[in-house]
């Protein structure tokens, strides 16, 4: 096996992209990419998308972005693992290229949501869990996790004002971000004021419905620094999942497949949690934020909302997260969320991050959830020296 290296990336700002149709949106994160990474043409193209059948009425994603990027010709395929479905694209590359199946590859993940009402778009979604005893049963997503922070609140003793510091460091850290949806700060009192959504999830404790595009270049480790004068190496890829309903789980308040996911990542780059200096994780409600501290090891039990509550998730505390504003603020096109957080843990080892820079960053950690923890994905990365 041969390890890899990002050379290369691209991104779209993410927002309601009226005028802007999916294929466009992915040439140009494709383009990007390629471009920063100096190459013309690509031996795969691995496309990560959940929606674009159901919202757009378009499927067979990987043919349509090779032939209109101009690389008709190329293996390409979509890749889906509901709002995984970017870090799953990232994870194929990574073993066609390891593998020695290719040399080359672009993943791209993409998402158009707001071209359709927004029940129609609710109700999509709903397919990220569990058909029969989920969404059938007329639970939303959103309620699935309200669910999930009610317990949380009643099993630990917070409020759900304790919650407010995962919003507010994430509009903070997306006001530097020139692609975030949201460039703008929140209060810990305009929090309390949120509209209630479905109870005790409010507006701010939610990431938005939106469109973006991101792009990865994937090439042999060894051969990178021809391409990019700061390569960035995958150390650690790994997925782990769970059952789909969340009353099927040991433990609903334990991402077990993220766990999973995360320690099997740990293993490969032979880390633990004390050297990651920062952590892209998948806010899309802030409940998840702090079930992911706790799933990846950087808080016991019932303390990830701790870790916030104590300051140490900003860009100078001890597990800065959502870095360039997270799904909270950067937004979250669902299949392309898992390609943008690690391009913007690579813009981080670059140096490249500006005002969000956190300082010295050689160790890099991004984690993608599907569902609601049903399929977890782990990425560890590192600057190559």
């Amino acid at each position: 096996m041969r390890d890899v290296a990002i050379i290369g990336v691209g991104q779209t700002k993410v927002g309601e992209h009226w005028d802007v149709s999916l294929r466009h949106l992915a040439l140009e994160a494709l383009q990007a990419g390629m471009a920063d990474a100096g190459v013309a043409r690509a031996d795969a193209i691995y496309v990560g998308n959940m929606l674009s059948g159901e919202l757009i009425g378009q499927e067979h994603l990987g043919a349509l972005i090779a032939d209109f990027a101009g690389l008709r010709g190329t293996e390409a395929f979509k890749i889906e693992a509901a709002c995984a479905s970017g870090a799953a694209a990232l994870r194929m590359g990574i073993v066609a290229v390891a593998g020695g199946m290719a040399n080359i590859v672009v993943v791209v993940g993409v998402e158009k949501m707001t071209d359709t009402l927004g029940p129609d778009t609710t109700t999509a979604l709903a397919m990220a869990a569990d058909g029969d005893y989920e969404a059938a049963q007329g639970v939303s997503f959103v309620a699935i996790n309200a669910l999930l922070m009610r317990r949380y609140m009643h099993e630990y003793g917070y409020s759900h004002q304790d919650f407010a510091p995962f919003a507010v460091n994430a509009h903070r850290n997306g006001m530097n971000n020139p692609f975030a949806m949201f460039q703008f700060p929140v209060t810990a009192e305009r929090f309390a004021r949120g509209k209630m959504i479905c109870d005790p999830i409010n507006l701010l404790d939610s990431s938005p419905i939106c469109d973006g595009a991101a792009a990865l270049v994937l090439a042999p480790a060894d051969a990178a620094s021809a391409f990019s004068a700061v390569p960035i190496r995958i150390a650690g890829s790994a997925v782990g999942t769970d059952a789909l309903a969340v009353h099927d789980r040991r433990d609903p308040l334990v991402l077990d497949g993220a766990v999973l996911s995360a320690r099997r990542a740990y293993e490969q780059a032979h880390i633990g949690p004390q050297d990651v200096d920062l952590f892209e994780l998948h806010d899309a409600f802030s409940i998840m934020a702090a079930l992911s501290l706790e799933a990846a090891g950087f808080a016991d039990k019932g303390q990830g909302l701790r870790l916030a509550l104590d300051g140490e998730i900003g860009i100078e505390g001890r597990v800065p997260v959502t870095t360039m504003g997270g799904l909270k603020a950067r937004g979250h096109p669902v299949g392309a969320t898992g390609v943008y957080q690690v391009v913007e843990v690579v813009q981080q080892l670059r140096g490249l991050a500006g005002a969000s820079q956190v300082l010295d960053a050689r160790v890099g950690m991004a984690q993608n959830i599907g569902g609601s923890g049903a399929t977890a994905i782990t990425h560890i990365l590192e600057r190559m020296e």
